[in-house]
């Protein structure tokens, strides 16, 4: 399969519904009235989806394992399985409640809430582009999509469902039925399931921002100041490239980065037990940071203008902080330039692309 870019597979798309449009137009029989019967325009498939620039190259069905092949029957079951609230204990809570399309596929309150309307402590991250992640979590307790799609249903404090009591549940719908005999060859269960699930979550692909099409080639899509912004976190101002390298931007590791106070969250130490991870947490990609308010592990800080504040003033002065966490003393101006930078880092096609939603 030949590897092409999001704006050029996006021309090629327009061109072939055009044409196609008009020569069905051409052809369609006519209704009472004597005019052209309405022509379906084809809907493009979810699962078609190439990696953005600077990821590995090709369509995003080459990063699924080999027992879960991706395919548009897939991907489309995992879809409504993300949308359906029957997953959680109460039947009030879906993947997408804390994780909604229009935020990035992240949440507005600080954290999440789950069944009962219990208080989790850690934010619900956005979702875009975790194809090519290496650990999934705050905590990265997972290393694959298919591992951690299954946590939050059967997690007491989110979803508070027994996995298999999930597959019954499912299981006991008809077009349920039929949709994983079709994709998986049987009736739902405890494998199969997260696997559909994982599906739908690796075609959240987002690649249409400005500075993606910056990075396909078009120099004046930053702008003046996102430009200015763009070589300060590239830069030695600021420093932001430690974590987030240009292009996929985030390293897919784990980092203090000034968060930690004492008595918090200790972060991915909670896992390992190792004094050195006090306070570390996954980089999260930063592709539609400005939907995906609040920040940080917690959703402690509320706006992009804080988050800017505390990094240029060394975080929050615990000693675990990593050493590049350092006072920075940025000008207005830049930073100003770094925020509109990150600003430029939204897709809003993505953000509103209905063939993601419920």
């Amino acid at each position: 399969m030949a590897t092409l870019s999001f704006s050029a597979r996006a021309d090629i798309s327009a061109r072939a519904v055009l044409l196609g449009g008009l020569a069905a137009l051409s052809v369609a029989a006519c209704d009472d009235s004597g005019l052209p019967a309405p022509v379906a325009t084809p809907v493009p498939p979810i699962s078609d989806v190439l990696a953005p620039p600077g990821f590995f190259a090709g369509p995003v069905a080459q990063t699924a394992p080999a027992d879960n092949a991706l395919t548009e029957a897939r991907a489309q079951l995992g879809r409504r399985l993300f949308y359906d609230k029957r997953l959680s204990r109460t039947g009030m809570v879906a993947c997408a409640t804390c994780h909604q399309q229009k935020h990035g596929f992240a949440e507005v309150d600080a954290v999440s809430t789950g069944v009962d309307g219990q208080k989790g402590d850690r934010n619900a991250p956005g979702l875009s582009n975790l194809a090519w992640a290496n650990s999934l979590f705050w905590d990265g307790r997972a290393k694959t999509l298919e591992e951690q799609a299954s946590k939050p249903i059967e997690n007491p404090i989110e979803m508070d469902l027994k996995l298999s009591d999930a597959v019954a549940r499912v299981a006991a719908d008809p077009a349920y039925m039929a949709a994983f005999t079709q994709t998986y060859g049987g009736p739902p269960d405890v494998a199969s399931l997260p696997k559909a699930l994982a599906s739908f979550v690796r075609i959240l692909v987002s690649g249409g921002s400005q500075y993606d099409k910056f990075l396909r080639g078009d120099a004046g899509a930053l702008g003046v100041e996102a430009t200015h912004g763009h070589a300060i976190f590239f830069g030695e101002r600021g420093e932001c490239f430690h974590c987030h390298p240009p292009q996929t931007l985030t390293n897919d590791g784990f980092f203090n980065n000034g968060s930690f106070v004492e008595g918090g969250d200790p972060g991915r130490q909670r896992l390992t037990g190792r004094t050195s991870d006090l306070g570390r947490f996954r980089v999260p990609g930063l592709r539609n940071v400005t939907a995906t308010a609040p920040y940080m592990h917690d959703g402690s800080v509320a706006t992009l203008e804080a988050v800017i504040e505390q990094y240029d003033r060394g975080g929050r002065g615990h000693e675990s902080a990593d050493p590049l966490i350092v006072p920075r003393h940025l000008t207005t101006q830049e930073k100003a330039d770094l925020l509109a930078f990150l600003r430029a880092l939204t897709d809003d096609a993505f953000l509103s692309d209905p063939r993601l939603g419920p």
